[in-house]
């Protein structure tokens, strides 16, 4: 009993910070709109053009402004108040839902506003993730962080459950305006949660927001080269594992099931994911957390290659597989946000957070629009197929040119 004990979820952070609770709680709210406007645009980029390249092109257009907002959020975010940068950008997003609803209430919306409106959210969503990342460790201590790492996938997989099963009831039932103004709520109600937070002024000296501190942050993370295989790896990972955009596609066609069996899609990773997460209590006590990482990708390609083999009257098949693939994806989240929180000062945290949710977010966006020119260039299966097997690839060449990773074990003093 004890051993399935240790396996447990550490909700510790939950139990003895209340400030962390709301950050918690906002961002669960927060996930859930963002979760209807994931699901909603590339269903209405689908239907009004019955093509997959146009639905990969929405991670296109959001990549540029993702990466914008990033860099800057890690700057700002060490020489402002965390909790205002919070609530401007969930009232960002909620703007952002709002015109989407507008616009789909109105009739068939142009192509171009969909495209313009997906950066919008991006750039929004790049500046929350890194300020809410960098204030985690002042909240809950340096030791807490993996089980915080881990409450947070929490949220994030119990959002992607939700949120996408609900986008699709809600997409079938009651059209695309209304499911863009449920994310006007979640986003709504977050702004509301942000309001009761404490300050959140970064600890230590703040940096000077421009030029100067965005290159003292990239000059860190030149120093760190297991922090840098961190990002290479998962960049691996999401650009060619990641199909994604690809779902409308098979939902409509290999599978056939049509929206609802759409917003199973979204959700089956996420499935997987939560399971990982409640029983991530061994997480912890993990030295090479490196070799984790890596084998967490492995898993992760094998899965998707043999989900993109799956014939189509195996939909509850591929569902598993992805749930597989989901949980191999949170694990490697936490131990790379551990390693990440680990080496770098408070002071830094916020560029560091900022560059970590960078490649995270731009990974799966360059992976929509890789699969999506792969698939109209073969197939949607063989798109799925390479992409997991390139990935796997992907993790020995890391491991060849490369193996600082590898090698990284957790430190006996970890950075405060």
């Amino acid at each position: 009993m004890s051993r399935l004990a240790r396996l447990w979820l550490d909700v510790s952070p939950l139990r003895d910070s209340q400030a962390y609770r709301r950050l918690w709680v906002g961002d669960l709210v927060a996930s859930a709109g963002s979760q209807m406007a994931a699901v909603a645009l590339p269903y209405q980029v689908y239907s009004l053009t019955g093509s997959s390249l146009a639905v990969g092109l929405i991670g296109l257009a959001a990549l540029g402004p993702l990466l914008l907002g990033s860099l800057a959020a890690g700057a700002i975010a060490d020489a402002f108040d965390r909790r205002r940068l919070l609530i401007a950008s969930q009232l960002a997003s909620a703007g952002c839902c709002l015109a989407l609803a507008l616009l789909s209430a109105a009739g068939r919306p142009p192509l171009g506003a969909l495209y313009v409106l997906a950066a919008l959210l991006a750039f929004a969503s790049s500046i929350e993730s890194p300020v809410r990342n960098a204030v985690i460790p002042s909240l809950v201590g340096i030791d807490r962080v993996p089980a915080a790492a881990a409450l947070n996938q929490i949220v994030n997989q119990t959002s992607q459950i939700a949120g996408p099963a609900v986008a699709g009831v809600l997409l079938a039932a009651f059209g695309i305006a209304t499911t863009y103004a449920v994310g006007v709520a979640g986003f709504t109600l977050a702004v509301l949660v942000a309001i009761a937070l404490p300050s959140l002024r970064p600890l230590g000296s703040a940096a000077a927001p421009g030029w100067a501190a965005l290159k003292e942050g990239l000059a860190f993370a030149r120093s760190q080269p297991a922090l840098l295989g961190t990002f290479v790896v998962d960049l691996n990972a999401m650009v060619f594992g990641m199909p994604r955009a690809l779902f409308p596609a098979l939902a409509a066609g290999t599978f056939a099931v049509g929206p609802r069996g759409l917003g199973l899609l979204y959700s089956a990773p996420a499935v997987g994911a939560l399971v990982a997460a409640l029983s991530s209590g061994w997480i912890g006590r993990v030295r090479r957390q490196g070799i984790a990482v890596m084998a967490s990708v492995v898993a992760w390609g094998l899965a998707i290659a043999v989900f993109g083999l799956v014939p189509g009257d195996l939909f509850w098949l591929a569902l598993v597989l992805l749930a597989a693939a989901g949980a191999a994806d949170v694990v490697s989240a936490v131990f790379r946000n551990t390693i990440m929180q680990q080496v770098t000062p408070d002071q830094l945290r916020g560029r560091m957070s900022a560059l970590h949710i960078a490649v995270v977010t731009s990974g799966p966006r360059l992976g929509d629009a890789e699969s999506g020119l792969v698939a109209s260039a073969t197939s949607v299966q063989f798109s799925v197929v390479s992409g997991g097997l390139i990935c796997i690839a992907g993790v020995g060449l890391l491991q060849l040119i490369a193996p600082a990773l590898a090698h990284y074990r957790k430190p006996e003093k970890p950075c405060q």
